[in-house]
């Protein structure tokens, strides 16, 4: 097993995924589910063990309940008389349309990191990303979901539970649809977020929207400049950059449908002179899962260590 880490936009790291995993993830069909969108799903059975919380909270701008999953640590209750906060993750699922309860297996790897003290404890938040998955997409009513997250859910957050409710205690992290709902969002918002690991995104497809006038399809089409092309190129001219320096850690498997695009992107953003550290898992497909089964400590520990070098 190959590991190696560098830092400050050279960082790589090769590890070989399990033989069985990587057979299993492969040869699992994708399924499309016939299901219509929805702002909130409720969980199954098949969540009974997964350790989150199913929420709402009361959207303003669409008068309708919207959905989320939060994972508290295990100290979180009983730190309630201190009062202590905690820095908060927001994690982006991959797939469209969205839902809440995708992604949320992942705080599986999350609580065993913590009871371990593998990580210092932190919250986690898995978002429903709006129809578009991460975009305002006014075409479609009720369609805005990147407004939806960063102007309501992440206040309501904030007012609910004991949180550093300020960039140095937040961070964003997403796979596929959600890597690229991360990287524009932590280029459009970079006053919200110190930590910032987008993984898995189909920049093939941003670069498309870049290049043809917002057309992701014929059938798709999103306002100019709206992409993590476009919106990268704007926050290094800007003084931004200079102001809320972002902390970045771009993963991908070398098996993944997007590896040879992440590469691409990772080139971009070094031509601009935005830093970034990369985590690559040798042989892991396209799965989140997979990457945390193989390498989770490494992008949760790139969280807390940002929260921590933000706090000093």
């Amino acid at each position: 097993m190959l590991k190696i880490i560098v830092r400050a936009g050279l960082g790589i790291l090769l590890l070989s995924g399990s033989t069985n995993q990587i057979a299993q993830a492969q040869g699992k069909k994708k399924q499309k589910s016939n299901t219509p969108f929805r702002w909130v799903n409720q969980p199954s059975k098949a969540y009974a063990d997964v350790p989150i919380q199913h929420k709402t909270f009361r959207s303003q701008s669409m008068g309708m309940d919207v959905g989320y999953c939060i994972y508290l640590p295990p100290s979180y209750d009983k730190s309630e008389r201190t009062g202590k906060r905690y820095p908060v993750v927001y994690y982006l699922h991959g797939g469209r349309p969205g839902s809440e309860l995708k992604s949320v297996g992942l705080s599986s790897f999350i609580e065993k990191a913590i009871r371990s003290n593998r990580i210092p404890p932190v919250i986690y938040v898995f978002i429903n990303g709006g129809p578009m998955s991460h975009y305002d997409y006014p075409q479609i009513e009720n369609g805005q979901g990147e407004s939806v997250f960063i102007e309501e859910l992440i206040p309501h957050v904030d007012s609910t539970y004991r949180t550093i409710a300020s960039r140095k205690g937040r961070g964003i992290e997403g796979f596929s649809q959600g890597g690229r709902g991360t990287t524009r969002i932590m280029f459009r918002h970079p006053e919200l977020f110190c930590s910032a690991a987008p993984g898995g995104g189909g920049f093939a497809t941003e670069k498309k929207i870049s290049e043809n006038e917002g057309h992701e399809s014929d059938r798709i089409v999103f306002a100019e400049g709206y992409n993590a092309y476009d919106i990268a190129r704007g926050y290094a001219r800007s003084e931004k950059q200079k102001q809320y320096p972002l902390r970045i850690l771009v993963h991908v498997g070398t098996k993944g449908s997007n590896y040879e695009n992440n590469l691409a992107y990772m080139q971009f953003l070094k031509q601009l002179g935005i830093e970034y550290e990369k985590l690559i898992v040798k042989d892991v497909p396209h799965s989140a899962r997979l990457i945390y089964e193989r390498q989770g400590d490494v992008l949760m520990k790139f969280h807390a260590r940002n929260f921590s070098d933000a706090s000093e």
